[in-house]
């Protein structure tokens, strides 16, 4: 039964400790987002609260309907050769995956970079819509622009999606996506709420040194699964 949970807790995990690299990459867009507000909203913190939330739920349905598509590709992958063999296959691509998101985060090998800059391809034909939507006056302009922020090209996010194909099936990989969406939550709603003021805690050397170590000890685990 716990091994059942593994993957869900796993990428829960990953994007709480990929917090370290959320205040790097997401932390613009939060602050631009948080003063392109009216003043007497974004000073008050109950005003706030609902942009914020909004934000955030729409970013993570967008991860969710990646996890899905990913989840398919896996289940196809499935179908195509015996399934002991595919999830042996998968999980050894999820682990390799894993490994280098921790030398990513810890910034030991940034090979991952590269990965940000083919999904920025797609992001040029995404990014229109939502420019179309701003300034945010309402909180469903706000959920519709965490939809567009959803597919904002990211590392972390990518390596977790190729996570979401091991996941074999469409509602595994959109659950494993939304599992890892909630824990990147605290860190981005902490710094909305915070108007973009920076974590001095999560951009120090030792932290994401720690965290990039952690997210490696994942991928080995994963590893050894596909053993």
């Amino acid at each position: 039964m716990a091994e059942l949970w593994l993957p869900y807790i796993s990428a829960l995990v990953v994007g709480l400790l990929g917090g370290v690299h959320c205040v790097g990459m997401c932390g613009g867009i939060v602050s631009a987002l948080t003063f392109g507000l009216p003043e007497h909203e974004r000073n008050r913190f109950a005003s706030l609260l609902p942009y914020q939330i909004a934000y955030n739920t729409g970013r993570i349905c967008s991860y969710a309907v990646a996890g899905a598509i990913m989840g398919g590709i896996g289940m196809l992958l499935t179908d195509l050769m015996p399934i002991h063999l595919a999830q042996r296959i998968l999980l050894g691509i999820a682990g390799i995956f894993m490994v280098l998101l921790g030398l990513y985060l810890a910034g030991w090998w940034t090979l991952l970079s590269r990965v940000e800059l083919a999904g920025s391809y797609l992001w040029k034909r995404i990014e229109p819509f939502g420019r179309k939507l701003l300034p945010v006056r309402t909180p469903g302009q706000a959920l519709r622009i965490g939809i567009v922020w959803g597919w904002f090209p990211c590392g972390l996010v990518y390596s977790m999606l190729i996570n979401a194909i091991a996941a074999g099936n469409m509602l595994s990989g959109a659950g494993m996506m939304l599992a890892f969406g909630l824990g990147t939550l605290p860190n981005l709603m902490l710094m909305g709420m915070m108007a973009g003021a920076a974590s001095k805690f999560t951009r120090s050397p030792l932290t994401r040194k720690v965290a990039g170590a952690m997210v490696m000890l994942f991928g080995l685990i994963t590893l050894w699964r596909a053993i």
